[in-house]
């Protein structure tokens, strides 16, 4: 699993689009691609855990513009190899 980190500023334009970006997330949790998303409690930030390998990772980010607007910035991708829950090994 991979875990995208993001920074948020208030710009006008990450609102705007804030929107569309999450019924693509809607769509790619529906298809089993996505685990969990949200944003920080003071909207500083979110953290969206994905179940694809990084070139499905740079597929999806490459399709949402949301990625490259103004007021978003990928703060980190990382690896994350969960011990229970989704993803987990079975025991």
């Amino acid at each position: 699993m991979l875990i995208l980190e993001l920074a948020f500023t208030d710009h006008p334009e990450r609102l705007a689009a804030r929107p569309a970006h999450r019924q693509l997330l809607a769509r790619l949790h529906a298809e089993g691609r996505l685990v969990a998303a949200g944003p920080w409690a003071d909207d500083s930030a979110a953290m969206l855990i994905f179940d694809v390998d990084r070139p499905g990772l740079d597929a999806i980010m490459e399709a949402d513009p949301y990625y490259s607007t103004p007021g978003v910035r990928v703060h980190q991708v990382r690896e994350w190899n969960p011990i229970v829950g989704p993803g987990a090994p079975e025991a």
